[in-house]
């Protein structure tokens, strides 16, 4: 055969060979439907960011299900935070895309998905950490953060016992935030405190709390239960301090420490808050180790909250369709979810998920920030709640 030949026919061969390869290689499809423009935009990246950063470690890796090759991709869908339009997106997604799950960031989304999902037969990856998402009794649902309700004793135990009695309740005036309010206010009082005040406001729509904050203040509380969105939580506490308040802060698990100390100029004027901790300050080594790797991957930003539990949300589903040896079937995906999170190596887990509950609850020992002197510390919610 003649050299040129020769060549020619050795590169239809390697062309064919990848080609098969390629079909050999069975693309799984993970749905997202989550706010990727307005005002919540930010979050719904965060959000899809660490999905598909699990993804590409995961395809990185190599993934094999049932005898195949598989490769996992994220199809991202827009839904501007509205449920009308969450709804439309699972129809098109399951459709067009045949995904066997769908990561919904959003309470009145997730609702609106667990109407029609199990009859559709796919599973909702739900974020939010509204307690009716798993009281509902859905069987392909999986709520990826512990309830908000986890917090409130905790969170009613040290301020009242570090400040005193006196709540003024100034959170946002939000579906969200309401129903924190309607979970917190109740704890307050039978553990023996008094509501002071109580002036909710349009975090969403106001750039100035003064008269708001005044209102409260003129009450004399000894802690402020506050929170909604990062960056009105941050003007909050710092028209706050300006005005002169001494006391403690509790805040709603939306509000991010370190967003807040953005707008504050650091956690001074957080001292003695309560909330959520930032995945920046968890001492874990897988943590920080995460917080590295993310780094890398979007230079210039640090991941939030939001960014690991659907990071590890995802690595996790990709565990339950190996055990269950199908990429399709979402009841037999489901039902090894709890397996799953069990089987995570550490590094795929920085937020310490400890397993899947009868329920479709996330499990684990939730740990928090507290401010005293300037700084954040570390404490578990278990911790705090032993505490006498």
């Amino acid at each position: 055969m003649h050299k040129t030949s020769t060549f020619r026919f050795l590169a239809v061969a390697a062309a064919a060979l990848a080609a098969t390869s390629a079909l050999a290689q069975e693309v799984v499809k993970i749905g997202y439907s989550g706010p990727l423009s307005g005002g919540a935009a930010l979050y719904g990246k965060n959000v899809l960011d660490g999905m598909q950063m699990a993804a590409a470690e995961i395809n990185a890796a190599g993934l094999e299900v049932g005898g195949k090759k598989v490769k996992l991709e994220i199809v991202a869908l827009d839904d501007k935070y509205n449920p009308s339009e969450t709804a439309i997106n699972a129809q098109r997604l399951v459709q067009e895309s045949k995904t066997p799950a769908i990561l919904v960031p959003h309470s009145g989304g997730i609702f609106a998905l667990q109407t029609q999902n199990e009859a559709q037969k796919y599973m909702v990856l739900a974020y939010s950490s509204v307690p009716q998402i798993t009281a509902r009794n859905n069987k392909l649902t999986i709520r990826i953060p512990p309830e908000y309700t986890a917090y409130v004793q905790p969170f009613v135990k040290h301020t009242m016992g570090k400040y005193g009695k006196n709540l003024a309740i100034a959170n946002a005036d939000h579906d969200y935030a309401k129903a924190w309010t309607a979970a917190f206010k109740p704890a307050w009082e039978a553990a023996g405190g008094k509501i002071v005040a109580e002036n909710p406001m349009s975090y969403n729509r106001a750039a100035d709390f003064y008269s708001g904050v005044s209102r409260v203040l003129a009450a004399k509380p000894d802690v402020m239960f506050i929170g909604g969105a990062s960056e009105p939580t941050g003007l909050v506490v710092k028209q706050a301090r300006e005005l002169g308040f001494k006391g403690g802060f509790a805040i709603i698990d939306q509000a991010k420490m370190d967003e807040i100390s953005a707008v504050t100029g650091g956690y001074g004027m957080l001292e003695g808050a309560i909330g959520v901790l930032p995945l920046a300050e968890d001492s874990s080594p897988d943590a920080k180790s995460f917080v590295e790797r993310f780094r890398k991957t979007y230079p210039g930003r640090t991941p939030s909250s939001e960014v690991s539990y659907n990071y590890t949300i995802v690595h996790a589903t990709a565990i339950a369709m190996k055990l269950a040896g199908t990429t399709t079937d979402a009841t037999a995906i489901r039902a090894q979810m709890d397996k799953a999170v069990k089987a995570l190596p550490a590094l795929n887990n920085p937020s310490t998920l400890d397993g899947v509950d009868d329920k479709g609850g996330t499990v684990n020992d939730t740990r928090v920030g507290v401010v005293e002197n300037g700084k954040i510390k570390e404490v578990k919610l278990s911790t705090l709640n032993a505490a006498k």
